[in-house]
């Protein structure tokens, strides 16, 4: 059995960064996720993608920003449970939950801070029939290492961040990006939206709005697609690699019976601490919900350091918190 005063479930960034300043608060912390390694989406599904909204890195790769994290919270000697899922919640006689794993593991905490990102996610496909025939054969729906894609044909369909991000990335690695939205308006940051229309206007990629890609040609590996524009037709264009990326299908997993209210697959909090209906359980990042709620990685790190000065109340009642700056204490003076 672990005991801790924190149990995160996620080891995500925002579950990272929750170590930091729990850990300022002299708070322990353990780590619970299904993943076999910290890091979450960044590490699983895009550890070579450019971020470029943390505050400090014009750009920072999503991998680097885990291995940062990870090392920012040694200090704090957090332990980690991994590849393991969170399945039923107990709460006992003294106030604290006992969550019991997908393999038995028991853990004992005060309190729980959820941190799961999108929970358990799989990738959005297009509703292309032969589309399974190629997968791992050309089709991709994550881009793990960029390099893979050096001096190949790829055609990315998408009109989200990371469409964006990809197609600006891969200019200087593919030997051919072709954008493929089916609307001439984008969903992601107006600055990469000028990026992609500017690296079009030159000639870098391709850029085809108001179409989609509808088939899929090749024998035992994809040769090319279909593209269905939505005034002059179809057209087929060779290709290596067809990239679709409509994002995540998002699904809470057993959480979803732990008696949270949920809105969309999302866990609604108070924005005052983002506790949840459940006193004791908080919920950060992507996988909570509330009015304004941006999914975006800085206003996690945001909900966390909030968080933990209520879960510090609850674990301390009768102490006083006094909140202190770390450019005037540093982080030496908080190891445990």
């Amino acid at each position: 059995m672990i005991e801790t005063d924190i149990l995160i479930i996620g080891a995500g960034p925002c579950g990272l960064f929750t170590v930091f300043e729990a850990g300022l608060l002299k708070l322990r912390c353990h780590l619970l996720d299904t993943l076999p390694q910290p890091g979450g989406q960044l590490t699983e599904i895009y550890p070579k993608k450019p971020i470029y909204d943390i505050p400090g890195y014009p750009e920072v790769l999503a991998g680097d920003l885990v291995d940062n994290l990870m090392k920012q919270i040694e200090t704090f000697k957090p332990t980690f449970t991994l590849g393991e899922r969170a399945e039923t919640i107990e709460k006992m006689e003294n106030g604290h939950f006992k969550v019991t794993t997908s393999r038995g593991t028991i853990i004992q905490a005060p309190v729980i801070s959820i941190a799961g990102g999108l929970g358990c996610f799989e990738p959005r496909k297009p509703p292309i029939s032969n589309i399974a025939e190629f997968e791992d054969k050309g089709v991709e729906y994550i881009i793990k290492d960029p390099e893979f894609y050096r001096n190949k044909d790829v055609v990315i369909a998408g009109g989200g961040d990371s469409a964006l991000d990809w197609t600006i990335f891969l200019a200087d690695v593919a030997n051919e990006v072709t954008l493929v939205h089916r609307r001439n308006s984008f969903r992601g940051a107006l600055d990469s939206v000028d990026k992609v229309k500017e690296l079009a206007e030159a000639g870098k990629i391709n850029l085809i709005t108001e179409a989609q890609v509808v088939g899929l040609n090749g024998n035992g590996k994809l040769e090319g697609v279909t593209i269905k524009h939505k005034e002059k037709g179809e057209e087929n264009k060779k290709t290596q690699h067809f990239i679709p990326l409509f994002g995540l299908s998002p699904k809470l997993g057993p959480i979803a019976d732990w008696g949270l209210n949920i809105t969309k697959n999302a866990i609604e909090v108070d924005t005052f601490d983002y506790s949840t209906n459940i006193p004791g359980i908080f919920a950060i990042g992507d996988i909570n919900t509330y009015p304004g709620k941006l999914k975006l990685i800085l206003c996690g790190f945001h909900e966390a350091t909030l968080m933990v000065q209520s879960a510090f109340k609850i674990i301390y009642p009768d102490k006083k918190l006094s909140f202190k700056y770390t450019t005037v204490t540093g982080v030496e003076g908080f190891e445990g």
